[in-house]
């Protein structure tokens, strides 16, 4: 069974000028442990299309079924668990609270799923060892460098160990080496088993993965 099918989406917003177009009736099917790349420039949909994979928006047309499950079905405290239990968010800007050091914002989305604090220090502990932060694991956002405030950013995500990580250009606002360094960890966890989806407007990013699409005006034009 596909781990994500998505037919016939479409995400239609209004505009001063009218309707506009989002997505238009995209077809696409992720295997478990793929490593899929969603490219194309700014306005193409890619935003759009992660947003509805990551179950943050729902579509106005189409269907999308995760573990062979209609999201549309689904009641929000369903969709919720879902983001919280089974898909691990990693964005460009990091979004990593200045007052707290690595560990505690790492800690901090475990808080919410009420796993004890033993469990939490523990399970944060060990997703900053993986991402090779153990000796920065008490400094600050402000003490570290862009590289490794998002690989603080990935350990937040993969901390409770979801199956699907979905990654919003998580190099825009890194310079190549520590661009290199993301993207290896993200290819690492893929080699464990993990979905790794990745969205990106840079086709040498793109390359890293096993399978690309790119998005042109709301349309998937080429899968490669």
């Amino acid at each position: 069974m596909d781990l994500i099918r998505i037919e016939g989406i479409e995400k239609r917003y209004q505009s001063g000028e009218g309707e506009v177009w989002a997505l238009d009736h995209v077809n696409l099917t992720i295997d478990q442990g793929e490593f899929l790349a969603i490219v194309g420039p700014s306005g193409s949909g890619k935003s759009t299309l992660m947003n509805v994979l990551g179950c943050l928006d729902l579509p106005t047309g189409g269907a999308y079924y995760l573990k062979g499950e209609n999201v549309a079905q689904m009641t929000e405290d369903k969709l919720s668990k879902i983001r919280n239990t089974e898909i691990g968010f990693v964005f460009q800007g990091f979004n990593l609270i200045p007052t707290l050091d690595a560990l505690e914002n790492v800690e901090l989305p475990l808080v919410y799923r009420r796993i004890s604090r033993a469990e939490r220090r523990q399970l944060s502990e060990e997703a900053l060892v993986r991402v090779g932060l153990s000796d920065r694991m008490r400094h600050r956002p402000s003490q570290m460098s862009g590289g490794q405030q998002q690989r603080v950013a990935i350990a937040r995500a993969i901390a409770a160990h979801p199956p699907v990580i979905l990654a919003d250009e998580p190099t825009g606002n890194l310079d190549s080496k520590s661009g290199q360094e993301v993207m290896q960890v993200l290819q690492e966890l893929n080699e464990e088993g993990k979905t790794i989806i990745l969205i990106t407007h840079d086709d040498k990013i793109a390359s890293t993965a096993r399978r690309r699409i790119r998005l042109q005006d709301g349309k998937i034009v080429e899968i490669r």
